[in-house]
């Protein structure tokens, strides 16, 4: 196998099977693509101006022997394709949770849940402000919840404890790419501009810059779902 299809075959693996259940009858995800397909342009485009900014600084790079080459500025083609592959197996378990259990509701636990981990990051963002990693992965993911709650104090529209739920499952295929990713290495990252702190080879930080691009897209679907209904 050309080593340089490395990036690109993890993503493939990544999302075949999320794309084949799209079809399960109960969950009848693909009736759902265009309101995730609307929810997802908005943050691909932060993240991707967000990540070419950081592979610029310096905060991480990209090997060149597992990438095909083709780049966007300086961003592998792989690396904007992750920004809807991501998002796409995400929102899937997503859905899967609410449909699968219907009874999952907002309640004061979740949303107290929700508002910890805002103010958690928020402090987090203060105390780390010299790594760029933390701080702007910490920084943007509190200040995203908070705006939130604040916004939509009066009715959320989307299901927060459907979305708890559903990223800790997420976490388990999140350390099996990501473990790849950073194991062989694909993505490379500058340990002056992180904490330092790894699960296996995954910078910490990674939980939380995936929590929000997955908040980002479960609340636009929501939105674009409301709105259609």
């Amino acid at each position: 196998m050309n080593p340089h299809y490395t990036y690109l075959l993890i993503l493939a693996g990544s999302i075949l099977g999320p794309l084949a259940l799209s079809f399960d009858k109960k969950v009848a995800f693909y009736k759902k693509w265009k309101h995730l397909f609307k929810a997802m342009m908005l943050p691909a485009v932060f993240y991707i101006l967000w990540d070419m900014l950081f592979t610029k600084q310096g905060v991480w790079s990209f090997n060149e022997n597992y990438i095909t080459g083709l780049k966007l500025y300086n961003l592998p083609i792989e690396e904007v394709l992750f920004f809807f592959v991501v998002p796409y197996c995400c929102v899937f378990i997503y859905e899967c949770v609410r449909c699968y259990f219907p009874s999952l509701q907002n309640h004061s636990t979740s949303l107290l849940i929700l508002k910890l981990i805002g103010i958690i990051l928020l402090v987090l963002a203060i105390f780390n402000h010299e790594f760029a990693y933390p701080f702007y992965t910490f920084f943007f993911n509190g200040l995203f919840i908070f705006a939130i709650l604040v916004t939509q104090k009066n009715k959320l529209t989307f299901n927060v404890t459907a979305f708890l739920i559903a990223y800790l499952i997420i976490l388990i295929p999140f350390l099996i790419v990501n473990g790849l990713l950073t194991a062989i290495p694909v993505v490379l990252y500058n340990d002056n501009e992180n904490l330092g702190i790894r699960l296996y080879t995954i910078p910490i930080e990674d939980v939380f810059y995936g929590m929000l691009l997955i908040m980002m897209n479960v609340v636009g679907y929501e939105r674009f779902k409301l709105k259609n209904n």
